[in-house]
């Protein structure tokens, strides 16, 4: 299937997709600020650069995306164009992602992941994904995996 665009129009979407600061990010580091937490963002000497950490609960959060983390959900469809490389792309993103996981448990983080799907749609219970986060925050558990 042909893109509906040209190439010059597609690089220009494409590179106004950004990596930090995306709105589920935004949410969650609202959220958790509500709830009394307090957070640095984007610690580059930890593994994965995690979007969120908490020191002081000795635990880090990535928000993702579903599409660039290729997550089984309604959110996430293959594209039809250049199908190799996104197969390609989507795969180093979830290894990268599992990389950086066990490195940071190794290193004794506690790790969260909150997935896009959690806080995107109708009827999604956002206070519920909060609590979710704000109990694990407050737990000894070693992981949290937030999804649909």
């Amino acid at each position: 299937m042909a893109d509906v665009v040209d190439s010059t129009t597609r690089s220009r979407m494409m590179s106004g997709i950004r990596g930090r600061n995306t709105k589920p990010e935004i949410l969650i580091r609202s959220l958790l600020h509500r709830h009394g937490f307090r957070f640095r963002l984007h610690v580059r000497d930890l593994p994965g650069k995690p979007d969120i950490v908490l020191p002081r609960y000795h635990a880090v959060v990535f928000v993702h995306g579903c599409f660039w983390h290729g997550h089984d959900c309604p959110l996430f469809k293959w594209p039809g164009t250049r199908p190799d490389f996104w197969r390609e792309k989507l795969g180093r993103n979830q290894a990268n992602d599992k990389r950086a996981k066990e490195a940071l448990l190794a290193n004794g983080w506690r790790v969260g992941i909150v997935w896009e799907c959690a806080l995107r749609g109708a009827g999604k219970n956002i206070e519920g994904v909060a609590q979710s986060l704000a109990d694990w925050l407050r737990s000894d558990a070693p992981l949290i995996e937030v999804r649909e």
